[in-house]
């Protein structure tokens, strides 16, 4: 393992969208002594199966997974993201919007969340909840600790392996390895960003064909943490 390289692993179907989120990535500012790499997987089958078999074939210590129209604004997010993980070796889990609990219905717009992202005017209505309704954390320690994260951008400190036996498709796949994380031992952080880090260009096209059939797995998997928060989730897993 590369304890001084980062990996951004895109699923990809669109050229133009992906061309767009390399350009961003190459923006970055690189913290001194440390590479990237950029790993694509086109024509997967499910995201959980395109993210192993990135995860298998890098060596790098951290790796950012992301959506082909995700677009990394802030230049030093490779240094802030890394201080953070320094800060805390049990922090294995990083996203750009989080949440402390865990929604009765498994659902994760349905309760508060914190972090920050922008949104393009095309983005639809339905599942991105209005801007307004999201808590900034402005925590001194730069981070908020949270229960799940969104899986626009999830980017790890250690290897654990994604479900791609439950998961067959696209949906659900972020918190089922939230959930992963905690039960590994690690915590999971939301960086505290004044301005956003991210702009997610979704267009209006959702495609939440399955998305029921994968919260009703989350759900039975997961009932025993359904409506608890990220302190009750940890001390019922010590």
């Amino acid at each position: 393992m590369d304890n001084h390289k980062f990996a951004f692993i895109i699923c990809s179907n669109n050229s133009i969208m992906l061309n767009e989120c390399i350009f961003y990535i190459h923006q970055l500012i690189i913290p001194k002594n440390y590479d990237i790499e950029i790993l694509t997987v086109e024509n997967a089958s499910s995201i959980p199966s395109a993210y192993n078999e990135a995860m298998v074939s890098c060596n790098a210590k951290y790796k950012i997974y992301m959506h082909q129209d995700v677009f990394i604004l802030n230049r030093n997010f490779l240094n802030d993201a890394l201080s953070i993980f320094l800060s805390d070796p049990k922090i294995g889990l990083l996203g750009m919007v989080g949440y402390t609990k865990i929604s009765p219905d498994g659902i994760m717009w349905h309760i508060p969340r914190c972090g920050n992202l922008y949104l393009s005017s095309s983005a639809p209505a339905v599942p991105y909840p209005p801007l307004d309704t999201y808590s900034y954390s402005l925590e001194q320690d730069g981070y908020s600790s949270v229960a799940l994260i969104d899986g626009f951008l999830m980017m790890t400190a250690y290897d654990i392996r994604w479900d791609e036996e439950t998961l067959t498709g696209w949906d659900f796949y972020d918190a089922f390895q939230s959930i992963n994380f905690l039960e590994n031992g690690y915590r999971i952080a939301v960086p505290t960003q004044l301005y956003p880090w991210c702009l997610h260009d979704s267009d209006h096209f959702c495609n939440l064909i399955h998305y029921d059939e994968f919260r009703q797995c989350f759900k039975q998997k997961y009932h025993s943490l359904l409506g608890k928060n990220i302190n009750e989730i940890v001390e019922s897993m010590s």
